[in-house]
């Protein structure tokens, strides 16, 4: 690593900070060691940037002409300054080609913290997702509660990612503006949505489900809400049934017997949308 300047180091070749990462991108226990993840893209970057999001670094092509994006970000943006090679810096960004992004950023993990989700205004509306296995349909059902209103995701028990650079690519930046947690297990969930009850924040836990009982129009989302969505091939687990309140179904016509996970719980989030905007 060869200092460019007080504020810019150059890195050139596939020295350790290189390594440490490219490890970012494809070992879970080494991101989660070091607490940190990659960012790529205008709009991620910038939706971090305006949600405060918490920079380690940002990355530049060396001896790149900017653009007025990339040089305001590079200005304003906390955390180191590097210049890479570029094929190493599009290596991070897994592009098939040399060419390099104009930015990446690496960026620190927020902790998983269940008060997190706890919504100081409004009225709350959280996301469950039961021991998702892919990483996108995390960063798909992010996007949803971006969209529709939702106030946090919790991503709980044995489970992909929501740092693996896939969960962070489909969220199109909506990490950074829904708060996300982590949990080992159902319980301890559970055990933070009977203390909210207790101070006052009266949360319905919806289960989904294609075999639920109440048809989805018929539920009521306007007050304080948990929507559990179930893992892609095994839905729901025990523990979560037993916790739901109503379990829901959606409606469908055709030969399809279900839907995707984040497709059926973007469903869900919207009819909660909708009945929240209506007088």
């Amino acid at each position: 690593m060869t200092p460019v300047s007080p504020s810019v180091q150059r890195v050139l070749s596939r020295n350790a900070t290189f390594q440490q990462w490219q490890a970012l991108l494809g070992n879970r226990s080494k991101r989660h060691r070091a607490g940190q993840f990659i960012v790529q893209g205008v709009r991620p970057i910038s939706v971090a940037l305006e949600h405060d999001g918490d920079f380690e670094a940002l990355l530049r092509p060396v001896g790149f002409t900017p653009s007025r994006w990339a040089e305001e970000v590079w200005r304003t943006a906390p955390g180191r300054r590097f210049d890479l090679a570029d094929e190493l810096l599009a290596e991070l960004a897994e592009r098939d080609t040399d060419e390099p992004p104009e930015l990446v950023a690496i960026m620190r993990m927020p902790p998983d913290d269940l008060d997190r989700l706890a919504r100081p205004d409004g009225i709350p509306l959280l996301a469950v997702f039961d021991r998702p296995t892919g990483p996108g349909n995390i960063g798909t059902l992010l996007r949803s509660l971006d969209a529709f209103g939702g106030s946090g995701l919790v991503v709980a028990g044995h489970a992909a990612d929501p740092y693996d650079p896939r969960a962070v690519r489909a969220s199109t930046g909506s990490l950074f503006a829904v708060p996300t947690v982590r949990t080992s297990s159902a319980e301890e969930v559970l055990c933070w949505i009977g203390r909210q009850r207790e101070s006052g924040t009266v949360y319905t836990v919806f289960g989904t489900d294609e075999g639920g009982e109440t048809d989805l129009r018929a539920i009521d989302f306007t007050g304080p809400s948990v929507i559990v969505v179930g893992n892609e091939t095994r839905g729901m687990s025990r523990t979560w049934r037993e916790a739901c309140d109503r379990v829901v179904s959606i409606p469908m016509v055709g030969s399809a017997s279900s839907l995707n996970a984040a497709t059926a719980a973007s469903i869900v989030l919207h009819e909660a949308f909708r009945q929240r905007l209506t007088p």
